[in-house]
């Protein structure tokens, strides 16, 4: 069972599918959002008010919908597959306000981030493991993103990643067998 981890709906459980997904566990949640938030008010960085979080390969939504508990203003989720959409809306439903959230059904391997970055102050990635080359999107997102934006990348231990060489490296955290990237611009 998939609950949310802080913030104003903190323990509230989330619908969730057996295929396809693989959530974000509490675990690596709660520390995703403990690294952003002490980043962020270290260089005096707005994460939340008036702001969106971008939560790629959303599956379910744990992620965006974890960011709108702590106070985020908005979350645009990108998923492409229409089992994982249901219950990602249902979610949404549950949990947000409807001006709150947009569900983009798109493949982003081929994807051009049509969409507006100026607020966008955290992005989420979470690919499946070992399917996609990320350099592409990678590359993309660097180029539409603003100096305060943070990148969450989750992958596999096993996972190759090629960073584009205007991305910084901020923190690297291992859980088992996933790795969580943070990512700014340099």
């Amino acid at each position: 069972m998939i609950r949310i981890t802080g913030g104003k709906f903190k323990q509230k459980k989330l619908a969730s599918i057996n295929d396809f997904v693989r959530p974000t566990s509490s675990l690596k949640r709660e520390a995703f959002f403990s690294i952003i938030e002490s980043y962020a008010i270290k260089n005096s960085i707005e994460l939340y008010k008036n702001k969106i979080f971008l939560d790629l390969f959303a599956g379910i939504g744990t992620m965006g919908l974890e960011a709108i508990s702590r106070g985020i203003s908005e979350v645009i989720f990108f998923e492409n597959n229409i089992k994982v959409i249901n219950i990602l809306k249902k979610n949404c439903l549950d949990i947000c306000k409807n001006n709150q959230f947009k569900i983009y059904d798109e493949d982003l391997i081929n994807s051009k981030l049509e969409i507006e970055f100026r607020n966008i102050s955290v992005v989420y990635i979470d690919p499946p493991y070992a399917k996609y080359n990320l350099a592409k999107l990678l590359e993309n997102l660097s180029n539409k993103i603003k100096r305060t934006t943070l990148i969450g990348l989750e992958t596999s231990v096993k996972d190759n990643i090629i960073v584009p060489e205007n991305l910084n490296l901020l923190q690297k955290k291992t859980y088992g067998k996933t790795i969580i990237y943070f990512f700014k611009l340099s």
